[in-house]
């Protein structure tokens, strides 16, 4: 055999009687084990020494019967004792590794004490008192063997410390009895050894499949705790999102509620920030919530002896939950911090631009019993703020929630009603601008509720859309408007108003179509009113609506325009026919330059997009002239007619075709 393979032979067999120091885990876990096995080791050891040495007595000198076993059941106890404290000591590795190592050392001598102690003891006995000193070596060394077994180098070492002597000492007595026993305890041993590098190499696969397996648990544990961080942060402005705000919410209110004291909910919304988003593009829009996230955090974080918790909503909407017993003015101090830090200019790239932010409050308990409704109180605060005093704090108060209950009233009685005798239509019509000659109606929709009375549209409209009425509401209104419009000449168009609930719907507009297929009336007759704030409700399947509309023959107007935050993309998105110039504008066309160059520049965009262009909200000749001066197609408004029945439209039209020909008989006789 070359002499590199017998030194890598020798490295390899001296190995297996060392302590492995490459790997602390493994170390670690034979430590472990061996440390709850050791004191049986010991006693095993410690008893049967005593069972030989009571035998000898009669047989053997005392100092081999008493003081010897004495000595080495003494000094294995003390190692009992110590094992047993190291069983609730936390240690390092290099202490772990230390003792191990120091176990091997201490188990030579030990083995080599008892073995030397038997084979003295031996020659004194009787045949019996022999085969009880055989019996003690082997016996022993197999309970010592399995005791060992998670420190196989201490095993392997008792093992040839002890055997190797016994089959020597055994075979030398010449007695084929003692020679046999000698060849059985040979084989036993020699098993056992093969059982222990198998039972040693399984449990190194199991120490280290269980490495592994908290590795991946603590893999998948960072994965789940940074999963559950993504999951409640607000992937742009990096602020707490609207799960974890709700879950703020419920942990502070259980808190309020048990100590008795008042908790706030304040939302958000930024006013003006549509129109950036617009102008400029969603990434200087991003921008801009990131940096209007930033400074809200800023104030609520240096808010005095109050904590606040701040998150983004969604959208511009951020979310506040004041905790620490906050009164009116504390609300309304962080209000007005807020709105200052809100208004302060943004730098985009080169241009500067500006927001502001209105802001709602509930309290807890003035405004409500639980998280929930103390939310929909702030969100209701927000509303009114949102309409009464843009860019100012609203605090939820008995007034308030006075106007809830009106509300709430209109929606209990709206479920209630019967869309058939309770809604009336009424038609106001549009006229073309140069011809003065009716081209259609607007159909709009008056409630007569038998406890309230007449309910303008800007109350029970919105109701029916937040209490989910207003798709069978306006099915039953089209049905009603279509049956109307079949009585009309065929060159009278109607104009029907959409919501966004209707265009935006999961089975989309497919009822309105059967509607109009089953009404008779000409789809080329019917124009679709929509507004900007329906089609952003969702844009892409607003978009295939009114695209599905406008596919069957239907004109589509955009309604309020110049109003809100319009935005130019719309108009050129979608398939319009018809612009429709809020009101707004036309109270003072002939006074104020701003109104009229608005007008003018909206009329030249219909001009130039091909598509009619119809004002609202004419009410004397001076602003039609006007009007007609600045190209506007179409007029609507009370200088021609107010809203009115069906029933009267025969009467004004045959009213309109006198006053027309008696126009025409006028002009004749002037020529």
């Amino acid at each position: 055999m070359p002499i590199a393979d017998v030194k890598s032979y020798l490295a390899a067999a001296a190995g297996l009687f060392r302590v492995r120091a490459d790997n602390p885990d493994l170390t670690r876990a034979q430590f472990d084990a061996f440390s709850k096995q050791i004191p049986l080791l010991y006693f095993i050891l410690i008893s049967n020494t005593i069972a030989v040495a009571y035998t000898y007595v009669p047989l053997a000198p005392a100092w081999l019967t008493m003081i010897v076993p004495s000595v080495l059941s003494v000094l294995a106890g003390l190692r009992t004792f110590w094992w047993l404290r190291q069983r609730h000591l936390v240690r390092s590795d290099a202490d772990i590794l230390r003792n191990l190592r120091a176990t091997n050392w201490l188990t030579l001598p030990i083995a080599a004490g008892f073995t030397a102690w038997s084979f003295a003891l031996y020659p004194y006995g009787d045949p019996f008192a022999k085969s009880q000193v055989a019996f003690y070596m082997a016996v022993t060394v197999i309970g010592c063997i399995f005791s060992l077994m998670h420190l196989r180098s201490a095993a392997l070492i008792v093992t040839l410390v002890v055997d190797v002597p016994y089959v020597l000492f055994f075979f030398a007595t010449g007695e084929p009895t003692r020679k046999a026993i000698a060849v059985n305890n040979l084989l036993v041993s020699g098993a056992m050894v093969t059982v222990l590098f198998i039972y040693y190499r399984d449990f190194a696969d199991l120490v280290a499949s269980r490495k592994s397996l908290l590795a991946q648990q603590a893999a998948t544990q960072a994965l789940s705790d940074e999963n559950f961080r993504l999951a409640n942060l607000d992937s742009l402005t990096e602020l707490p999102n609207r799960r974890r705000f709700f879950a703020e919410l419920a942990t502070a209110f259980g808190d309020a509620e048990r100590r008795n004291i008042r908790l706030a909910v304040g939302i958000i919304d930024l006013d003006g920030f549509k129109p950036i988003n617009d102008n400029y593009g969603h990434t200087v829009g991003d921008r801009v919530l990131i940096e209007a996230g930033r400074r809200i955090r800023e104030v609520c974080e240096g808010f005095g002896p109050h904590r606040v918790e701040f998150a983004r909503l969604g959208g511009d909407e951020f979310g506040l939950v004041v905790c620490g017993d906050p009164d009116d003015e504390d609300l309304a101090r962080l209000g007005e911090r807020i709105g200052d830090h809100v208004k302060l200019p943004y730098q985009l790239d080169t241009a500067h631009t500006g927001l502001s932010c209105s802001i709602g409050f509930a309290q807890f308990p003035r405004s409500a019993t639980s998280a929930e409704a103390l939310y929909e109180c702030a969100d209701y605060a927000l509303y009114h703020a949102k309409r009464h005093a843009r860019g100012r704090t609203v605090i939820f108060s008995s007034e308030l929630e006075a106007e809830i209950r009106s509300r709430g009233v209109i929606e209990n009685l709206l479920r209630t009603s019967d869309f058939g005798a309770e809604m009336d239509l009424v038609f106001q019509p549009i006229v073309d601008a140069m011809s003065e000659r009716t081209a259609g109606f607007e159909v709009l929709a008056r409630w007569h509720s038998p406890r309230l009375g007449l309910v303008s549209p800007a109350d029970f409209i919105p109701a029916a859309e937040r209490i989910g009425l207003i798709r069978p509401l306006t099915q039953a209104l089209l049905v009603r408007a279509l049956a109307t419009a079949k009585t009309w000449s065929d060159d009278i168009r109607l104009s029907f108003n959409l919501s966004a609930h209707d265009i935006c719907s999961s089975d989309g507009i497919l009822p309105l179509i059967s509607i109009i297929e089953k009404s008779g009336v000409p789809p080329r007759r019917i124009d679709f009113e929509i507004t900007e704030t329906a089609v952003t409700f969702d844009f892409v399947r607003a978009q295939q609506s009114i695209a599905a509309l406008k596919a069957m023959g239907c004109g589509i107007s955009l309604d309020d325009f110049g109003t809100g935050y319009s935005s130019l993309s719309h108009v050129h998105r979608l398939p319009l026919d018809k612009i429709k110039v809020d009101r707004s504008f036309v109270a003072d066309v002939n006074d104020n330059p701003i109104s009229h160059k608005i007008i003018k520049s909206l009329t030249g965009l219909c001009d130039d997009m091909e598509i009619a262009c119809v004002v609202e909200g004419v009410e004397t000749r001076a602003q039609l002239d006007s009007l007609r001066r600045l190209g506007c197609d179409f007029i609507q408004g009370y200088y021609f007619a107010k809203p009115m029945p069906a029933d009267a439209i025969a009467d004004y039209l045959a009213a309109e075709d006198q006053r027309l020909d008696d126009a025409k008989r006028a002009a004749r006789g002037a020529a």
